[in-house]
């Protein structure tokens, strides 16, 4: 009896031959071909406040980001930027029309730098003086510049195997189509010569993505030549054009972040019995990502520093050689252990995961589960048959709504965990959640921490809401509901600073780049009409009729107690007035700050709520800086 007919439990390493199964990619290596005719420079989108923005300016822009997103995530990928349509020529090939614009005499990419996306942010102000610009395929003429684009782009293609490397051809153009302007057996001949060669492209392995630029009021006709050249047929056709619009937004408007290899932790042994030992694979499904360790320079070569640690004695001030013990007192003795023997102590857990038992699926409770959960899948490299007794353990957990309770966990950290059986999650579109089980860490009873109860007394009453709280509650709760909610839709605002400040260094900007901090609260959706008078409704129920005047006349008699908070105020006062009789934008631009006098500084610093102490030139240091000067 086959245990998985439909094949849903099968891996990879279940193939017949280990040198058949694909492995995966590990690099990327990008050609971006950018269309360079005059086309591509006009105007795109033209708003009365705003310069003009061209289609040449969007594809040179989705690439700088695409290069930014690249050095942050995978360091590690070769990419060219190449332009097509252009009056001069650079590349191996000595083709016309085509310019290879990072990639000097040779033919090996480049890694993204911060260097390439500075001259890329330059390149459209000289690029008329520079390279230029003119429509390479013309009537009267053989010239094939898209032909010789797909040549070029192919060759630089060329190092690097497909097993091991992913490479793609990114085109940005607004042509939808480029032979227009040719007719008869030319045209003809020009169109299949061109097909040809993007055929050859695609069989050694190279994917070839078109990025389409449309006007406002004219959309992009993939189906003129794009269709055939890509493969694209029936709904594929209808629907490129979103597909692709959505993936020239997310290149434009990409998340700074690491971007991991592979999601498997490890392989590790899953004893169900005495006798029965299968294995399984383990991954990762939520990792949390940090900016990184800090590395230390030299100050002079600017070389990483290696850190060294001795021992030195305490006595002789000599170096230690032997190996060092460690101790732990005792009852007034100190007991004296190796690096062995704590090993040995500390060592519990043998890192397999042992089958403990079942119980139902209702004793697992959420609060249970103390950090992310690790999902395992069977696998029979060295182990044959382990994805048979699992399939069989997961449909029987499936059939009787159990959890698995095992015991695992590290040489030093053995834990209990529960094992959730999930099934496979299909689609129109394919799978969207695969079988397997859950691995969930669960606490000790050392770990547990019981709710103290704040009314100890025996007459004591605890509040209770009103059934008229309640209900303006729910009706605030309703108003406020965060619809079609995902985690996805936040990015760590904290992360996202330190890369952007990371960027600014790299590429010399004056300013750090803006940072959409997606968890602040949406204070324009706040102020509705219909959302502020259900939280007012609230706050009345709460709190009374009159609360907002309780609360100023509190803050009022809390002020007015207080000397220090007077003469605080009064002093802020005839600050402010003082300072007002003063040019300071003109006294910072002459230089002429030195020249007042300490208590006349200080007039402006107290107006806007500066700090005060120093010395003279500290104080104008300050007022320079708050002045943006």
């Amino acid at each position: 009896m086959d245990l998985d007919p439909e094949g849903l439990f099968r891996d990879d390493s279940d193939s017949e031959s280990e040198f058949y199964r694909e492995k995966d990619s590990t690099k990327e290596f990008v050609v971006y071909l950018v269309d360079a005719s005059p086309k591509m420079f006009g105007a795109a989108r033209s708003d009365e406040d705003e310069k003009p923005e061209t289609h040449f300016h969007a594809a040179i822009n989705c690439i700088s980001q695409s290069l930014m997103a690249q050095i942050i995530g995978r360091s590690y990928d070769e990419v060219a930027v190449c332009f097509f349509n252009t009056k001069e020529k650079k590349n191996l090939q000595d083709l016309n029309g085509v310019y290879v614009f990072n990639v000097m005499d040779r033919e090996c990419l480049d890694r993204p730098t911060a260097r390439l996306i500075k001259e890329l942010s330059y390149v459209e102000d000289t690029f008329m003086s520079n390279i230029g610009s003119r429509y390479g395929i013309v009537s009267g003429s053989r010239e094939n510049s898209l032909y010789n684009a797909l040549w070029v782009a192919q060759a630089l293609l060329r190092k690097g195997s497909a097993k091991s490397v992913s490479k793609r051809i990114l085109l940005f153009t607004n042509e939808d189509d480029p032979f227009g302007s040719i007719t008869g057996a030319t045209k003809t001949d020009m169109i299949r010569m061109t097909l040809q060669r993007a055929k050859d492209t695609q069989d050694l392995g190279i994917s070839i993505e078109l990025l389409p630029l449309s006007w406002p009021d004219e959309e992009f006709n993939v189906s003129i030549f794009y269709a055939e050249l890509l493969g694209l047929e029936g709904d594929d056709i209808s629907q490129f054009l979103p597909s692709a619009g959505e993936i020239l937004e997310d290149m434009t408007d990409q998340l700074r972040k690491r971007m991991f290899k592979k999601r498997k932790v490890k392989t590790i042994r899953f004893s169900i019995a005495n006798d029965i030992c299968i294995e399984v694979n383990t991954y990762a499904l939520i990792r949390p990502t940090s900016p990184g360790q800090i590395m230390w320079l030299d100050s002079v070569t600017n070389l990483p520093l290696k850190t060294e640690r001795s021992f030195i004695c305490a006595d002789t001030g000599a170096l230690v050689q032997e190996p060092h013990t460690y101790f732990h007192p005792y009852k007034n003795e100190i007991i004296k252990f190796s690096m062995d023997e704590l090993s040995k102590i500390k060592n519990i857990s043998d890192g397999q995961l042992h089958l403990l038992g079942f119980k139902p699926l209702d004793c697992l409770k959420d609060y249970h589960n103390l950090r992310p959960s690790t999902f395992i899948f069977p696998t029979d490299e060295e182990i044959v048959g382990s994805t048979r007794i699992f399939i069989a353990l997961h449909r029987s957990m499936l059939r009787f709504q159990r959890f698995a309770l095992a015991f695992y966990g590290s040489l030093y950290h053995p834990q209990l965990v529960a094992l959730v059986a999930q099934d496979e999650i299909t689609s129109s579109s394919g799978q969207v959640e695969p079988p397997g089980m859950h691995m969930i860490y669960l606490p000790y009873s050392d770990d547990i921490r019981h709710v103290e109860e704040l009314h100890m007394a025996v007459d004591a009453n605890a509040p209770r809401a009103t059934d008229d709280q309640i209900k303006k509650a729910s009706a605030l709760s309703r108003r406020i509901d965060l619809k079609d909610f995902s985690v996805c839709q936040f990015a760590n605002p904290a992360l996202q600073r330190h890369y952007g400040i990371l960027q600014a260094l790299a590429l010399g900007e004056d300013e750090m780049p803006e940072i959409k901090d997606e968890t602040l609260p949406d204070e324009e959706g706040l102020s509705r009409p219909g959302i502020v008078r259900a939280l007012q409704e609230f706050k009345i129920s709460v709190y009374g009729e009159n609360h907002d005047q309780e609360e100023a006349n509190t803050a009022a008699a809390k002020g007015s107690g207080s000397e220090a908070s007077r003469k605080r105020k009064a002093m802020a006062e005839t600050a402010a007035r003082e300072s007002a009789s003063y040019d300071w934008a003109d006294l910072a631009e002459n230089g002429k700050l030195k020249d007042l006098t300490v208590v006349e500084l200080k007039y402006y610093l107290t107006a806007h709520n500066l700090p005060v102490t120093g010395k003279k030139e500290a104080l104008i240091s300050r007022i320079l800086t708050h002045l943006g000067k």
